[in-house]
């Protein structure tokens, strides 16, 4: 494997990875996808795509932003990695690169969201050094919206 990683800003070298992204979400149309872009790539997103050779075998979105109680922070979104390429050092490297990005952008923390029933997740992000500091509450408006 020659696994190198690269940060995708603009909409056209994100939409070109819709396969990736399906395998989590499966039902996420092109359509769909360029809406959402739309919507946040004026907001400071952008994505980290992970190549082996040529072909695109993960994603990982990336925010940046601030927050009253920590500052600057950088935020892992929607982190997606092939199942063909699973448990061979890809989840490393997409952090690995997420946390030297951090420093350089002068980011106080790193965070991300997780369902509570990724057990498999979890223990990865527990070994990257993640912990859990309170809980993500919501209160879905519409369920049909979610994939």
């Amino acid at each position: 494997m020659a696994l190198r990683t690269e940060f995708l800003s603009q909409k056209k070298q994100m939409l070109a990875h819709l396969d990736v992204l399906q395998e989590l979400y499966p039902s996420l149309t092109a359509e769909q996808y360029a809406i959402e872009l739309d919507l946040m790539l004026p907001h400071n997103y952008s994505q980290l795509a992970v190549y082996d050779n040529e072909l695109c075998i993960a994603i990982c979105g990336v925010w940046i932003g601030n927050k009253l109680w920590v500052g600057k922070y950088l935020e892992l979104d929607n982190i997606v990695v092939c199942a063909s390429h699973r448990s061979q050092g890809v989840g490393d490297l997409i952090f690995q690169t997420l946390e030297q990005k951090a420093k350089a952008e002068n980011c106080n923390m790193l965070a991300l969201d997780s369902y509570t029933s990724n057990f498999k997740a979890h223990k990865f992000f527990y070994n990257q050094g993640y912990s859990p500091k309170g809980f993500h509450f919501i209160k879905l408006l519409n369920e049909k919206a979610v994939r």
